[in-house]
């Protein structure tokens, strides 16, 4: 079951700018301005896009002088991947009991050849 917290997580992952930020952010800490450079959208618009993530508990910042320095929170990042490896995990493990059932139809076919 999904927790309220991680359909926050998720939800702040589901706008593209917001994704670009955490790409940026796995490469190491960056400013609201230096980020800014990397993106399509105003360094306001930055900020608010920081602020969803900080508030996922995604991002964290860091008080630099008169600057703050965001970097990605990896305890919650590897959350999502453990909730990422366990979805895979069950997704694949159900694909292969279902092909390692045989069908309904070659258990007929199989049937029947045996009674003739």
């Amino acid at each position: 079951m999904v927790t309220v917290k991680e359909e926050v997580v998720w939800a702040a992952l589901g706008d593209r700018t917001r994704r670009s930020i955490v790409l940026h952010l796995g490469e190491g800490p960056l400013p609201v301005g230096e980020l800014a450079t990397h993106l399509p959208v105003s360094r306001s618009a930055v900020s608010q896009h920081l602020k969803v993530l900080k508030a996922a508990g995604l991002v964290s910042e860091q008080a630099a002088g008169t600057r703050r320095i965001y970097h990605l929170n990896e305890v919650a990042v590897m959350a999502l991947r453990d909730q990422l490896d366990t979805f895979w995990n069950r997704a694949l493990s159900g694909y292969q009991d279902m092909v390692e059932q045989p069908s309904k139809d070659n258990r007929k076919r199989r049937e029947a050849d045996r009674a003739r």
